[in-house]
C-alpha cells in the first residue's frame, strides 16, 4: 500500500479531480504520505481522506493539499511562504520543493517535533520552524509572497493579512466547524481581494501553545 504504484493511482485520481499543475502532481507522486501517518493507518495513507495524527489534529486529504498548493503557485515563483499549522509536515513536504523558503508555525510542540523528524528524513532543508500561536504569524520574517493556513478561523486574522506582501496570496479556510469555505485572499496596492473557492472541512483555528 506504500508502493510507487499506489502513489501513481493517487496522482491519476488528482488529475480526474481537476489538478493540472504538473510540478504539483510530480511532487505529490514522489512524496511518501505514509511516513506522515501512524503505522496503523498506513494502508489508508493514499486514500483521498483526512486522517487523524493525534492531538485532535488531522493530515489533510491529498486533493485539498494539491488544490491549495496549485492555487498558491498560480501567482508565479514564490520566495517566502508562511505556513500556519505544520501538523505532521505533509503539506510542508509538498511545498518545500516548489518554493524558495518556508516558514512554518505549529502551536502543538509534539506535532512540531514529529514534523521536523519527518522532513529531516526527506532531506528538506529550506524550512524554518516555530512553536507559536498561528494567529501571530511570523512578523520577523514578513512580508510573505504566500501564506497557507491549515485550520479554520471564523474570520481571517488581521495579523496574517498584515504580513502579506503586495501581490501576495493567502489560502485560508474560514467558518464554523460545520460550515467552512476555502478563500483565496490577494493583497493589492489598495487593499485585499477575496475569492470564495469551495466548501472544505478543517480543524478549528485555536489560540495559544501546547
Amino acid at each position: 500500500m506504500t508502493s510507487d504504484r499506489t502513489r501513481t493511482r493517487m496522482v491519476e485520481r488528482l488529475k480526474k479531480q481537476g489538478i493540472t499543475d504538473e510540478k504539483v502532481l510530480e511532487v505529490m507522486g514522489h512524496t511518501a504520505r505514509h511516513i506522515f501517518v501512524d503505522e496503523a493507518l498506513e494502508s489508508r495513507s493514499y486514500d483521498d481522506v483526512a486522517l487523524p495524527i493525534g492531538h485532535n489534529q488531522t493530515i489533510s486529504q491529498p486533493y485539498i493539499v494539491a488544490k491549495m498548493t496549485e492555487i498558491l503557485l498560480e501567482s508565479g515563483s514564490l520566495s517566502k511562504v508562511l505556513e500556519i499549522g505544520t501538523g505532521c509536515g505533509y503539506q510542508t513536504a509538498i511545498l518545500a520543493p516548489l518554493v524558495d523558503k518556508i516558514y512554518t508555525v505549529e502551536r502543538i510542540a509534539p506535532l512540531l517535533k514529529k514534523a521536523k523528524n519527518n522532513l529531516w528524513d526527506l532531506k528538506l532543508k529550506n524550512i524554518s520552524y516555530q512553536h507559536s500561536d498561528g494567529g501571530w504569524g511570523w512578523p520577523e520574517q514578513a512580508p510573505f509572497d504566500g501564506i497557507i493556513v491549515a485550520a479554520a478561523p471564523e474570520k481571517v486574522p488581521d495579523t496574517l493579512l498584515e504580513q502579506m506582501a503586495i501581490g501576495g496570496v493567502m489560502l485560508i479556510p474560514v467558518g464554523s466547524k460545520n460550515k467552512q469555505q476555502l478563500f483565496k485572499v490577494t493583497r493589492t496596492e489598495d487593499g485585499y481581494e477575496y475569492e470564495e473557492l469551495e466548501a472544505v472541512s478543517f480543524v478549528p483555528f485555536l489560540s495559544g501553545r501546547d
